[in-house]
């Protein structure tokens, strides 16, 4: 199986856009469709749901925590735009809330001059998507729910998309120490087995891509993936993959709320028996063991910019390496530039949607 997975990927020309192929020599879709899905390189967004802060709260951040203004100047338009251009990995926060209301007063709303934002959302139960209580609050889908609507609805709209992957981070101390900062509610047992239950309310198994599919009969994940058990992109394409992309305390904590009928992947060291998913953020510094990585079979995200320096500096050298190091999702705030910033922005060679990843 393996043999034949390597031997499709040598048929397809790099140049190939995996998610429509174009016919010619290699490119077809039922070579493409052969292919495993980490034989793929696709570009994603951090903090996908992430709108901008409003200019009198930006302002008053600037005067208190100028470098803090810096690195949350950045937004992104609505998940399906996103999707739609070509984004194939989205990135969420989540903050546990299990009453409803623990967030739906932040700070940053009694600022004079602030721009009304509407918080109806945030007074209801269930797990919420932001970036950072009471200063950076203002989100696509404040719902965990309604952010995987918008993306199941998307994806039924175009089921031969290649498979999403959705990253998930647990916000719990972000904020600690702030004067006035509602502080972030713990991800306890009950909080990890609501991320489960939210994803099923809304997505079938059907339309997932789990570990449990990937493991098959493999004592472990490492061993499956090692062994070429992603699915081939025929079966992936227009299902969704989700990945936690937590602490290493986080993910004990996941592990055991859920166990092996988690339906997330974990970030864990290459070592680990779980490991099929692996978040190594600087491609520069860790180059090798993305390569290494790769080569055992995990699945990849590394980032072509952080905190908007390399916009600011129109600064390439860390999306080439992203973009070279065979990892299969380069995450960056920038898909479209940012027309106060320059001309800087992460797209795949020819403006292909995916390709196949560097060797």
């Amino acid at each position: 199986m393996l043999a034949f997975a390597l031997a499709a990927a040598l048929t397809v020309p790099p140049a190939c856009d995996l998610e429509r192929p174009h016919g010619g020599p290699g490119c077809t879709r039922a070579a493409v469709d052969a292919l495993p899905m980490n034989a793929v390189q696709a570009v994603g967004t951090h903090n996908s749901y992430k709108q901008a802060i409003s200019p009198a709260e930006m302002a008053v951040l600037a005067r208190t925590a100028s470098q803090a203004a810096v690195t949350l100047d950045y937004a992104h338009p609505p998940l399906a735009a996103q999707l739609a251009d070509g984004a194939r990995q989205l990135e969420l926060d989540l903050f546990h809330d299990p009453e409803g209301g623990r967030y739906a007063r932040p700070l940053g709303q009694s600022i004079p001059g602030a721009t009304p934002y509407d918080l109806a959302a945030f007074r209801r139960p269930g797990l919420k998507v932001m970036h950072a209580q009471d200063i950076d609050y203002r989100s696509h889908c404040p719902l965990f729910t309604e952010c995987l609507r918008q993306i199941r609805a998307w994806s039924k709209a175009n089921p031969d998309h290649l498979p999403l992957v959705v990253l998930l981070n647990l916000k719990e101390d972000d904020l600690a120490g702030v004067p006035g900062a509602t502080p972030a509610a713990d991800f306890d047992a009950a909080a990890m087995a609501a991320i489960d239950r939210e994803i099923r309310s809304v997505f079938g198994v059907a339309e997932l891509i789990t570990p449990a599919q990937v493991r098959g009969r493999r004592p472990t994940l490492r061993e499956a993936v090692a062994q070429g058990g992603w699915p081939r992109l025929g079966r992936a394409r227009g299902r969704v993959m989700f990945a936690l992309d937590a602490s290493a305390d986080q993910v004990t904590r996941y592990r055991a709320a859920l166990g092996r009928a988690g339906l997330a992947f974990l970030n864990v060291d290459e070592a680990d028996p779980d490991a099929a998913y692996i978040t190594l953020n600087d491609p520069l510094a860790q180059a090798e063991r993305i390569r290494r990585a790769v080569a055992a079979g995990l699945i990849v995200r590394t980032r072509a910019d952080a905190d908007t320096l390399e916009a600011r500096r129109d600064d390439p050298r860390r999306r080439g390496a992203a973009l070279a190091s065979g990892a299969q999702y380069v995450s960056t705030d920038y898909m479209q530039a940012d027309p106060r910033l320059g001309s800087y922005a992460v797209r795949l060679p020819g403006g292909v949607t995916a390709r196949r990843r560097p060797e």
